[in-house]
């Protein structure tokens, strides 16, 4: 029998034939392709463009005018204007107080009467000088005749024809013509200085006519602004004294804040427009021009009120090292319709937005396409580059690239982890 050699086999052997068959007779390996599958990514391709620079601060307003009104005169307030409360308006040229004139009153009709006096001895002295000079003529001829009767009665004394008592005669009456020419020559010689004396009084006494009459005036005080009242320190029947603030207002014409930006901000908002501008009229005029304001209330972010820049203060700010920029707003109370809308009242919290002159054909990218400095970019065959960029400065969540990015670029917007060199990509444009 043929079997029975086989059979004869140990089993261990028909073991290793049968696998032996089995390897021999199974089909191959299937065949991969090692190259990973392409990651489909969105690409922005990047452009010049125009865009303006923006900032943002926050701060308080204030009025851009206030009047402190200070009593410059003493004396009792006799009459207050019924509006003259606190948070009411008083329109321009207002009397709003009025303070007892009558010291003033009495120091005036003091000042006029002395001024009177004075008037009526200058006449009198005018008349004195006329009648001195006519009778200082008569005694230098009274004076004249003495003189020569003198000589005539000297002569005749010396020739014995008249006695020695004759002339010691004569020669007293002339003595005493002299004395009396001399007296009224020093009488003339004192009326300039009399005179003078006279205009310093008078001139003395005018000053206190016109000082009267300024108390008089500031007896009365009167808006000088169309204002809303903010203090008032005065009742009717109270006495006040020099120096006391009575009033507080706030002109309602324009109102202001204060916003502090920091330098490189600033220095973008105006952007290459001041390169040939003077440092005097960059400062005057140069902000106002180039920059455009707007603000709105933290209370209501709907009301958008049209501003200005209407200065920039003299000194950077001591501790944050800013730019303090001065923003008005003309006619704050204007549609006022509380309380819909309110008006811009000092101590209002605002916030300003600066838009700056626009900087012509620049790069800007998202700023999430940003990864510590370096930007993922479709390159050529759609692979994966990462590229080094340097950036100018950041807003509304663009960063503007200044190097690194040429036009046509495709820059990955996409998130990939990992963002591997050389990986393949399957890009797609992003709506803009």
């Amino acid at each position: 029998m043929r079997l029975a050699p086989l059979l004869a086999l140990p089993p261990i052997a028909l073991g290793i034939a049968a696998a032996v068959w089995m390897i021999a007779s199974a089909p191959g390996p299937a065949q991969v392709d090692g190259r990973a599958p392409a990651l489909p990514v969105r690409v922005m391709t990047v452009a010049v463009e125009d865009i303006r620079p923006t900032a943002t601060a926050w701060g308080n307003l204030r009025a851009a005018d206030s009047w402190v009104a200070v009593a410059e005169v003493q004396g009792e307030v006799i009459w207050r204007h019924p509006d003259l409360e606190s948070g009411r308006l008083i329109p321009e040229g207002t009397e709003v107080l009025r303070i007892d004139p009558a010291d003033y009153e009495l120091a005036l009709a003091q000042s006029q009467a002395d001024l009177a006096a004075l008037a009526a001895e200058t006449a009198q002295l005018t008349a004195e000088a006329a009648n001195t000079g006519r009778i200082l003529d008569l005694e230098r001829a009274r004076l004249a005749l003495a003189e020569a009767d003198l000589t005539r009665t000297r002569t005749l004394a010396e020739q014995g024809t008249v006695p020695q008592s004759r002339f010691d005669e004569a020669e007293r009456a002339t003595l005493l013509a002299r004395r009396t020419v001399a007296e009224l020559e020093n009488a003339m010689a004192l009326i300039p200085p009399r005179e003078a004396r006279i205009v310093a009084q008078v001139a003395r006494t005018q000053a206190a006519i016109d000082r009267a009459r300024r108390s008089l005036d500031r007896t009365v005080l009167t808006s000088p602004f169309d204002l809303r009242v903010t203090e008032v320190n005065a009742e009717r029947f109270q006495t006040v004294a020099p120096g006391q603030v009575v009033i507080r207002g706030d002109g309602i014409a324009a109102a202001e804040v204060v916003a502090h930006l920091p330098i490189d901000s600033f220095r973008r908002l105006i952007g290459d427009a001041i390169e040939d501008m003077a440092l005097a009229d960059m400062m005057r005029d140069g902000p106002p021009t180039l920059i455009d304001v707007t603000l709105s209330p933290l209370s209501d972010p709907t009301q958008i009120w049209t501003a200005r820049v209407a200065r920039i203060e003299g000194a950077l700010d001591a501790r944050a090292r800013t730019v303090p920029v001065v923003v008005s707003v003309d006619d704050p109370y204007e549609g006022a319709d509380p309380p819909r809308r309110l008006p811009l009242v000092p101590n209002t919290q605002v916030q300003i937005a600066f838009s700056g002159a626009s900087i012509a054909s620049v790069i800007a990218i998202p700023e999430a396409a940003m990864h510590g400095g370096m930007v993922r970019v479709a390159g050529a065959d759609d692979l994966l580059e990462l590229r080094p960029v340097t950036a100018a400065f950041a807003q509304d969540s663009r960063v503007v690239i200044v190097a690194g990015l040429a036009p046509g670029d495709r820059v990955v917007i996409d998130d990939i982890a990992p963002a591997i060199p050389g990986m393949t990509l399957t890009p797609v444009e992003a709506s803009q």
